[in-house]
């Protein structure tokens, strides 16, 4: 006899693959922030301190093409082209090495910020949970599985270019993301990992199309209604 429940349980939350028709189920979503030297001095911050991280809820995510409307709450929506891993297989307080082996799969994502309410978040000392972890707030496009070169990361508002930076560029590489990661939490299959946005973040207003694309993989796009 199976478990009863009060209500029927949501499906999970799952992103194309490129070439197959399986999906990849999503568990949990993870973000660095700061992992570009330029953007964290954009932002006023030291760019050698170790990673940190945040969190989005997996239903968070928008597949790419997707329309979503302006987030209450806020005056000042910014977009974040960033990276994102895709997590393939267990792991907890793994080294580097064996963090590389952890990898499933690439995406190009957009880590939508409520930037007004991180600032009056950093300012009070206080969570950025509502500033991060809000609805649709985690554009992604479909997981290419394997590895990938470095390449560029670029993000377009109405095609004009806001961010461009090298992967190489980042401060800390995702296998020593991944591994700093693993000594805070145990990561699984299905876990994915924005992996820092470079500098140019900025405001998204109602009818915009934001663009995320990075060498070798789908492009993340989303329009805001």
């Amino acid at each position: 006899m199976g478990i009863a429940l009060v209500f029927p349980a949501l499906p999970t939350v799952t992103l194309a693959v490129t070439g197959r028709v399986e999906r990849f189920p999503i568990r949990r979503i993870f973000c660095v922030g700061r992992n570009y030297a330029e953007h964290a001095r954009e932002m006023g911050a030291d760019d050698k301190e170790p990673p940190f991280f945040f969190t989005k809820p997996a239903d968070a995510v928008v597949e790419s093409g997707g329309t979503i409307p302006y987030p209450t709450a806020t005056t000042n929506l910014h977009h974040e082209g960033e990276l994102v891993v895709a997590i393939g297989k267990a792991g907890v307080m793994v080294t580097e090495d064996a963090a590389a082996a952890m990898i499933w799969g690439h995406a190009a994502g957009n880590d939508l910020t409520r930037r007004d309410l991180q600032a009056d978040a950093k300012a009070s000392r206080r969570p950025w949970d509502m500033a991060k972890g809000f609805d649709k707030s985690a554009v992604v496009g479909a997981i290419r599985p394997g590895s990938i070169p470095d390449g560029t990361l670029r993000c377009l508002v109405n095609g004009v270019i806001r961010q461009e930076a090298r992967l190489s560029d980042m401060i800390w590489s995702p296998p020593a993301i991944i591994a700093a990661l693993s000594q805070l939490v145990s990561l699984a299959p299905g876990d994915l990992i924005f992996t820092g946005t470079p500098a140019g973040v900025g405001p998204l207003v109602r009818g915009d199309s934001c663009r995320v694309e990075i060498d070798g993989l789908q492009s993340a796009t989303v329009t805001i209604a």
